[in-house]
Formats: structure tokens, C-alpha cells, sequence
């Protein structure tokens, strides 16, 4: 496994560009399955979660072509159905949480999909409930083979239907909605996730020819049609990464600009982070954090602690949790962390404390975090990423730690974000990949 040798203590200066989302590019990906016409991607992030789901839909039998790094063109005229019986697929699919996303597409072009038993990242249950419980009122049957550990969805047709999901599960919502796109009749899904990236999803499928409407809204509302056709598409940029990006200039006390912020796209995102006490400003598209000897926790009107929790969207996204639970522990005052979703994530913190953070884990979904205020600044340690976000956020400590630290099993964060050393040593940061 790989590590990151980092010299902790540095002040970072510059310009950074995010990445295209991450989140977003799974699910757009896997869209190209429902039509055989060329499909052209752009803004694609160059890291191994992405890569791993184009390999696999090469080895369906989808041609891509990739002119750039960031830009691909798929034609899925020539998918091998029988490949997603096999033990390859299950294996290769097993490594990518995003493989659950082909199984909509699939469902609706070819009434056949599997989907193998999910890898990804070790921060609790992520059920699939969700999906298989829309593909079935949509028409599909389903059977799990546990020795093999891969669910098998077959359908004559499937039938648009009325629906209200048991949660507003941003994969399962656009799983169920490129199942949707191709039913016959009408359908109907009450409580669905509406995040970017599901808005970003409908109005590309609606570019191939797809009919929904309510886009934006927890109803969505789709008249299937018989086919659909190609587009081009540009991802958003990734608000995880600006969201990081954001935190790490605080807690370095760098002078960052991020060019290209898609501001329009992250809701409360710049708001919660400046109830941290961290100034920015927003220019247009961009954001620029000044460099900040300290920022103040604020606290709620009646003078109780601020506390920060995650929420389907319009609320915090739960994937920037890590991020505001590290760099809380150099503010000035005390935030409550509750991490709602996923009973595991906040385990990391133990990490944080063997550097000196201030930190209380009340159970696994919350934390009471003591800011410093940089009166007793992290020390450099060896720890290890167990997942994408977790992995970020350690990254970040250890950029304002006092001396080196090393992160093992880096893996996890190049899942999620491209070159990231490359691109933090270019402003002024020092980060050594170890072999």
C-alpha cells in the first residue's frame, strides 16, 4: 500500500481548480448504458473509483474513447449482457460501491441486471434496500445467490408505477429514475434525493429524450418513452473538494483562491463553514479564503454550542462531516459533530487525538470537539485513511500538524481525489508519495 510523507506547518498560497464530482460522474457513467448512440462526458476526475467503473463498462463491451483525461465519449452499442453473470464482474464490481449503478440502466434497455455485493468505504451499513425495493414496483424480481454474493433483477417490462421512498437515497433515487426513464406509463417517486448531482442526472437524461419533470423538488415525476438517445454532458465541479479545499486553507492559514466553485451548486456549504469563523469571500464563480491567524466558533442566539449535522439536501451533505470535525479542532470554542447517517465514520477521530485534538466521541454519530485555537498545535503522527473523506481530512491535518506525518493506505483518498498531492505541492505545500 502507498503512503503520504507530509511536512506539516506549511502556509499555502495560490490558485486550485476542483475536480469534476465525483458522485456526479457515477451515476452520469452509468446513464450511457441506456442507449446505444455515442454519449459525450466531460469534466470527468481522473481518479480510481471513475476509472474503475470506465473499465468496467469496457469489459461490458462499451466502446470509449477518451481524447483527455477529463473528456469521454461511450458508445454502448454492443453490450454483453451474459459478462455481468460472471465471476470477473462480480469480483471487479465487488471492488466499486458506483457498479450498484448500472443496475437501472440495465434493467430498463436490456430487463436484466446484477449487482454484486458492494465495497467502497468502511463507514457503516449503506443498504441497498432502496433500489431493489423501486426496481420491484417497478416490475422487476429479484434473487440473492448468498455463495456467490450478487443480487440477480430480471423483468418482462417494467411499469410505471407510484412510489414514496423509505429514504431520500441519492443513489437509489437516480438508480430508480434510469430504470424509470424507459417504464411503461407513468412514475412517480415521492421523497426522492434532490442533490446536484440527481438534478444534474434528470437533465441529461432529458437531453437523451427522457421526460421528467419536477427536477430540483422531492417529487419527481417520469412518462417513460421507448428510447433514448446521445448527448454531451459536462460534470459540476466537485463541492466535496471546495468544501475540503476551504478547511484546508483555515487550518494552514493559507491564502487560497478556488477558481471555478460551481457556487451556485453548493447551498449551505460556504454558510456552515463561516460558522466556524472562517471568512471567505465569494467573486463570481470563485471563492477566496483569505489567510486567518484565528476563527471563532460561533454559537447558536441563545448562546448554546453550535452544533453541525448532515442532511439530505438542502442541508450539509454528510461527506464534508470529516472535514468540519478536523478543522474545528483548531478554532477558538467547542461544536457538537453528529454525524447522522453513518454509524462509523466518525472513528476516525482517535487518529486526531493521538496528534492533540480536544476531542469527546459521545457514540458513534457524535463528537463534542474543544477547539485549541491553535494554542496547542497537532503533532505529526503515522495513521492510516479508512475511507475517501477520513482520508481527506487527515490529509488536512496533517498539512497544519507541527512536524511529518505519514498516511498509510492512501488508496482510499486517491478514490476520490485526483492528484491531490500534485496539486497541493504546487501551492506550496510539501507531500511525498511513498511507494
Amino acid at each position: 500500500m502507498a503512503s503520504f510523507e507530509v511536512k506539516g506547518g506549511k502556509k499555502l498560497q495560490g490558485t486550485i481548480v476542483p475536480q469534476g464530482a465525483k458522485n456526479e460522474a457515477l451515476q452520469i457513467i452509468s446513464a450511457v448504458l441506456l442507449t446505444p448512440e455515442p454519449v459525450t462526458i466531460e469534466n470527468i476526475p481522473d481518479i480510481l473509483d471513475v476509472n474503475l467503473l470506465i473499465e468496467l463498462l469496457q469489459d461490458m463491451g462499451v466502446k470509449v474513447q477518451r481524447p483527455t483525461r477529463s473528456t469521454c465519449i461511450f458508445t454502448a452499442d454492443a453490450v454483453n449482457v451474459e459478462y455481468l453473470s460472471s465471476d470477473d464482474f462480480r469480483q471487479k464490481g465487488g471492488r466499486l460501491r458506483g457498479s450498484v449503478m448500472i443496475a437501472g440502466p440495465m434493467l430498463a434497455r436490456f430487463k436484466k441486471a446484477f449487482i454484486p455485493k458492494p465495497g467502497g468505504d468502511k463507514i457503516g451499513r449503506r443498504r441497498l434496500d432502496t433500489h431493489i425495493i423501486g426496481f420491484e414496483k417497478l416490475g422487476a424480481r429479484f434473487d440473492y445467490h448468498d455463495e456467490q454474493g450478487f443480487f440477480q433483477l430480471t423483468t418482462p417490462r417494467l411499469k410505471g408505477t407510484y412510489m414514496l421512498l423509505d429514504e431520500p437515497s441519492v443513489t437509489g433515487t437516480a438508480n430508480i429514475v434510469m430504470a424509470a426513464v424507459m417504464a411503461e406509463g407513468t412514475t412517480t417517486i415521492y421523497n426522492a434525493a434532490c442533490e446536484p448531482y440527481v438534478q444534474q442526472l434528470c437533465r441529461m437524461l432529458n437531453s437523451m429524450g427522457a421526460n421528467i419533470t419536477g427536477i430540483g423538488s422531492n417529487m419527481l415525476t417520469i412518462k417513460g418513452v421507448d428510447a433514448l438517445g446521445g448527448t454531451t454532458h459536462r460534470i459540476l465541479p466537485d463541492m466535496i473538494e471546495v468544501g475540503s479545499f476551504i478547511g484546508m486553507a483555515a487550518m494552514t492559514q493559507s491564502d487560497i483562491l478556488i477558481q471555478g466553485a460551481g457556487i451556485e451548486h453548493l447551498g449551505v456549504i460556504p454558510e456552515k463553514f463561516r460558522q466556524l469563523g472562517i471568512q471567505l469571500e465569494i467573486k463570481g464563480d470563485d471563492i477566496h479564503i483569505p489567510a486567518q491567524d484565528k476563527y471563532e466558533i460561533t454559537t447558536f442566539l441563545d448562546g448554546s454550542v453550535l452544533t453541525v449535522y448532515d442532511h439530505p439536501w438542502p442541508g450539509f451533505t454528510p461527506d464534508l462531516i470529516s472535514i468540519m470535525l478536523v478543522v474545528a479542532t483548531q478554532a477558538v470554542g467547542s461544536v457538537l459533530i453528529h454525524q447522522k447517517m453513518f454509524e462509523s465514520r466518525l472513528f476516525f477521530v482517535d487518529k486526531l487525538i493521538d496528534m492533540g485534538a480536544q476531542i469527546i466521541l459521545c457514540d458513534p454519530h457524535r463528537a463534542t470537539v474543544i477547539g485549541l485555537g491553535r494554542k496547542h498545535p497537532l503533532r505529526g503522527i503515522t495513521m492510516s485513511s479508512p475511507d475517501i473523506r477520513a482520508g481527506q481530512a487527515l490529509l488536512i491535518a496533517a498539512l497544519s500538524a507541527e512536524g511529518n506525518s505519514i498516511i498509510q493506505n492512501i488508496e482510499q483518498i486517491d478514490r476520490g481525489y485526483q492528484y491531490i498531492d500534485q496539486r497541493l505541492n504546487a501551492l506550496g505545500a510539501e507531500i511525498r508519495r511513498i511507494p
